[in-house]
């Protein structure tokens, strides 16, 4: 019986270019079959996509998935709230000059913007684990500056809930004793944010010891082997003598120069002005962000590696590094500002470490001095965005890696295969979680994906599934410029 077309009713072979010689042959027929089939597939597929791109508060899940995949283009776009954009205030300018003014440290040769790169995300401009500082440029850090980008939305550093009385003084070592009987709340990404009741979060610095910019801005200036000043008089005495002394006496008045106090609280002020009226530190501007806004189109390897991102089985980065705007339609910042101990390799090349009994355990010191008694805390580092990640040439506290790839290893490998992340001693023992002492090892995580595997245990990723969220990765790389076709 010959097979019609259901809109002009003749035989569907006909109705194809170049029909098959042998109609009769059922192979041949089983092949038009599939042809026919995958023809309506691509098109009802089309049909899926045209209708979400147009109606997306309409198109169901699975037609939106159906469309991420064929397209890449995001089903559900948002609207993205940004800081406003506007000429930097007079004091703002101020804290400029001073961001880049090296006469401020002791050596003369290094400023804000020395470990602060513009060019490089507001991060360390080379590949060192850590800067040079001091009065001669010759003593080496021993933690890798943090990038100062989007640095205006960290939160204050607390443990356990908030205060009811945010005026009050906040005695750390309280709460700490507070949330030491509350269990550690898993980490999964897609689930809310784990319960802060006993992580401690927010902070600036890698162990949360400085609350606000100005106080950020600060802390180099005093420290030996930064910028290297020995008192506060040094410093005031060399803003007294900059280039854009006359700027404070406009600002603030010929008594400015008499009260050393007010003099530094406002530098440090100005300084902090500039970071948050400069658009630079916080643009939102990378494909992700566009991607989030239906403004760009990721491809196969970005729209997977973020698939395997918020994996909870896989991946599962967004357990930390939360990947969705806020309720408020904030871009999202990549980091839940809450802290780690994950027990990265101890990184030899650092001067500090030569020193075997020196460890460097984040929120318990050596900086740090208020909570050293909370061993629960030892080893503890804050959580970092990882927007512009992929800009970085150095990786966690201790800079001990310098890729991604490394990164993600060190994730996939730690515990099914500690031999290829830590040394090994004379008798071939693995130093597992070598940079910090053994009695808090147990503040590691073991608990959240892909730190609840075993020894031998399968990875959680493959070397494929690492390309592809490094790929993603680098989508959160600020500067791209959307297609204006896919508005």
């Amino acid at each position: 019986m010959p097979r019609f077309t259901t809109d002009t009713m003749q035989p569907l072979d006909s109705a194809l270019p170049n029909p098959p010689a042998d109609r009769g042959n059922p192979t041949a027929r089983r092949r038009l079959l599939v042809r026919v089939i995958a023809i309506g597939v691509l098109v009802a597929a089309a049909g899926a996509c045209a209708w979400a791109l147009a109606y997306p508060e309409r198109t169901p899940p699975a037609v939106g998935n159906i469309v991420e995949q064929l397209t890449g283009a995001n089903p559900h776009p948002v609207h993205l709230e940004r800081p406003p954009v506007a000429p930097l205030s007079a004091m703002a300018e101020l804290g400029k000059q001073i961001f880049f003014d090296q006469n401020l440290s002791a050596s003369g040769k290094l400023s804000c913007a020395s470990c602060h790169s513009p060019a490089h995300a507001y991060g360390p401009p080379n590949a060192l684990p850590v800067q040079f500082g001091g009065p001669s440029m010759t003593l080496q850090g021993d933690r890798p500056p943090p990038s100062l980008m989007y640095l205006y939305r960290q939160p204050n550093f607390s443990i356990g809930p908030d205060a009811s009385d945010a005026d009050a003084a906040v005695n750390y070592a309280q709460e700490a004793v507070a949330a030491s009987g509350v269990a550690r709340a898993q980490k999964t990404a897609g689930v809310a944010p784990a319960a802060p009741a006993m992580v401690p979060q927010g902070g600036m610095f890698w162990d949360g010891r400085a609350d606000t910019l100005q106080a950020q801005a600060f802390g180099p200036l005093m420290n030996p082997v930064e910028m290297a000043n020995t008192s506060e008089d040094d410093v005031a005495r060399k803003l007294s003598a900059s280039a854009y002394r006359d700027d404070f006496l406009k600002l603030f008045g010929p008594n400015i120069f008499k009260n050393q106090h007010m003099l530094l609280s406002e530098a440090m002020f100005a300084v902090a002005r500039y970071q948050v009226e400069n658009p630079t530190f916080h643009p939102y501007s990378s494909k992700y962000d566009y991607w989030l806004e239906g403004r760009a189109r990721l491809t196969h390897a970005e729209m997977h590696g973020l698939q395997l991102f918020n994996d909870p089985k896989k991946a599962n980065c967004a357990g930390c590094h939360l990947s969705k705007p806020s309720p408020d339609g904030l871009p999202p910042m990549f980091t839940d500002y809450q802290y780690e101990a994950l027990g990265v390799p101890r990184n030899n090349k650092l001067a500090a470490n030569h020193n075997s009994s020196y460890y460097d355990m984040g929120i318990c010191g050596p900086y740090r001095t208020d909570l050293s008694a909370q061993t629960q805390y030892c080893g503890m580092f804050l959580t970092p965005t990882l927007r512009n990640a992929a800009t970085r040439h150095v990786f966690f506290h201790n800079g001990v890696y310098h890729t991604l790839d490394d990164v993600m290893k060190f994730y996939n490998l730690r515990d099914i295969a500690p031999g290829k992340i830590y040394p090994h001693d004379g008798q071939g023992h693995v130093l597992q979680y070598d940079d910090l002492p053994a009695k808090y090892h147990a503040n590691i995580d073991k608990a959240d994906a892909p730190f609840d595997r075993n020894l031998g245990d399968p990875p959680s990723m493959t070397d494929d599934d690492i390309k592809d969220i490094i790929a993603f990765l680098n989508t959160l790389t600020d500067g791209y410029q959307p297609n204006r076709s896919t508005h």
